[in-house]
């Protein structure tokens, strides 16, 4: 053999060796790799035991299914504190300082009544607010509260499409109002229409949350007059001005509005039926059990409401008033209430709560027109029926948004727009509230859940004090 040849052979023997070594680590990094990825495996499930262990203690257990039993309360006294509602609290602070905020403690049982009855007729009957107006008063009466319902709600849409413009341009100046106006729109009938209720109610929920950044605003304020707010929280103070009535008119309307009323007594239907129950079935008999649960639900909804109004009125009359602000114009004065909590970044605070309230208050003002319409002419309705299922229900809620959309071409200054409508929920709402308290305190209609006499006293002073101050603002014009 030659030299050559025996060369070729070590070379051979070479590659032969060095290809079993590659194959070896070939194999040992495959199962290096696989070891490995069997450990994160175990480890993975492992962390995954501990959360659901660390979920299971006691008091985390208790919050998760208290926040599942919250619902339509808590999203009907959030959506109270639309746009709509937070300017007009800031228009109070900045003009009177904090001679107003006693009405956060005064609306707070008010507000809670009514939506407690609205919710109970619901339970009850198993019907919305419309539908139950139908059967027991003339129809007359029902068009005059559906035609009053659909404008408020039209003008109130409008309205709130502005603010979240406008809220939109603090954070992109360059933005156009139309084409955002136009985003906006189309965003909340995609959301309403196309995602199934019981998700929709739980986006509902969370952006509900967002309110309590207005609360959080006075804690953090250097040097806050606690002992002036209290004071005031707690001793009336009117002066009876022409102004100072409008706006009186306008805190009522945003509070104890109408849209609320027809959204809330819909809502509790539509829970029941979320939870696989039918018309039928839940035409019956309200349980205890869900009596009790709808008012803890409903009162701690319109306790975080009143809450959240009366922090925006001290925190605009803490840093608006002393600097001689007294007239909200546009979304970047109302920004400034924010200011002492994130200095420069006050627009951006503010703009985000505009977008969470706006984006829950839009569609409860479209969908509790379109319950009202669809329930006085017997249409199929409900967010929990797909658009083929209900296309007259879902042809109201576009209808009302295109309405409002509209309204912001004809030279409607949105901030301006906000205070005007709820000051027009203000005088709608006693025609609906006498209504309300007529249902809730029929034993023909609510049986063992009738009114109960304190509870229908009260519910009189209610729709008595949207008289008189519906009354007094009408006067104030002329």
């Amino acid at each position: 053999m030659s030299s050559r040849d025996q060369n070729q052979n070590k070379v051979a023997d070479v590659v032969k060796v060095a290809g079993k070594t590659v194959a070896s680590a070939g194999e040992v990094s495959a199962k290096a790799v696989k070891a490995t990825l069997e450990a994160d495996k175990e480890g993975l499930e492992a962390l995954g035991a501990v959360a659901d262990k660390a979920t299971d203690v006691p008091p985390l257990r208790q919050v998760k299914k208290f926040w599942r039993g919250l619902g339509p309360g808590l999203t009907t006294g959030s959506a109270g504190d639309d746009p709509s509602g937070i300017t007009t609290y800031s228009q109070t602070g900045a003009k009177y300082g904090f001679q107003l905020l006693w009405i956060a403690a005064f609306t707070f049982p008010l507000m809670s009544i009514v939506q407690e009855m609205c919710a109970r007729i619901g339970l009850q009957t198993g019907r919305g607010l419309a539908a139950n107006i139908r059967q027991y008063f003339p129809p007359w009466i029902l068009y005059i509260v559906v035609i009053l319902v659909l404008a408020a709600n039209s003008f109130n849409i409008g309205a709130n499409l502005g603010a979240l413009a406008k809220a939109a341009q603090l954070l992109w100046p360059a933005g156009s109002f139309v084409i955002l106006v136009i985003f906006f729109t189309l965003l909340c009938l995609l959301l309403e229409i196309f995602i199934s209720y019981e998700k929709y109610a739980k986006y509902l929920k969370y952006l509900a949350l967002i309110l309590g950044v207005y609360v959080i605003t006075a804690l953090v304020i250097k040097n806050f007059p606690w002992y002036e707010v209290l004071r005031h929280a707690i001793l009336p103070s009117l002066n009876f001005s022409k102004d100072q009535i409008i706006l009186i008119c306008g805190i009522l309307g945003t509070t104890i509005s109408p849209y609320l009323f027809f959204w809330q007594t819909s809502q509790e239907v539509e829970e029941k039926k979320a939870g696989g129950q039918n018309l039928r079935e839940i035409s019956v008999v309200a349980s205890q059990k869900e009596i009790r649960k709808m008012r803890l639900d409903v009162w701690l909804g319109m306790l975080f409401s009143n809450l959240a109004m009366f922090f925006i009125i001290a925190v605009c009359g803490a840093v608006l008033f002393p600097a001689g602000i007294t007239n909200i114009n546009t979304a970047a004065e109302a920004a400034a209430a924010l200011k002492p909590l994130a200095g420069n970044y006050a627009s951006l605070l503010f703009a985000l709560g505009i977008f969470g309230v706006g984006l829950l208050g839009v569609p409860v003002l479209a969908g509790s027109a379109s319950y009202a319409v669809s329930e006085s002419f017997g249409w199929k309705e409900g967010l929990n029926k797909k658009l083929s299922q209900a296309k007259a229900f879902y042809g109201v809620i576009i209808f009302s948004m295109l309405i409002g959309l509209a309204m912001n071409f004809i030279g409607l200054n949105p901030i301006k727009a906000l205070i005007w409508a709820a000051i027009f929920n203000g005088l709608v709402a006693p025609v609906v509230l006498v209504l309300i308290v007529l249902l809730a305190s029929s034993r023909q209609v609510m049986g063992r859940w009738v009114n109960r006499p304190l509870t229908n006293i009260l519910g009189w002073v209610v729709a008595g004090v949207m008289i008189v101050v519906g009354l007094a603002t009408i006067y104030s014009f002329f």
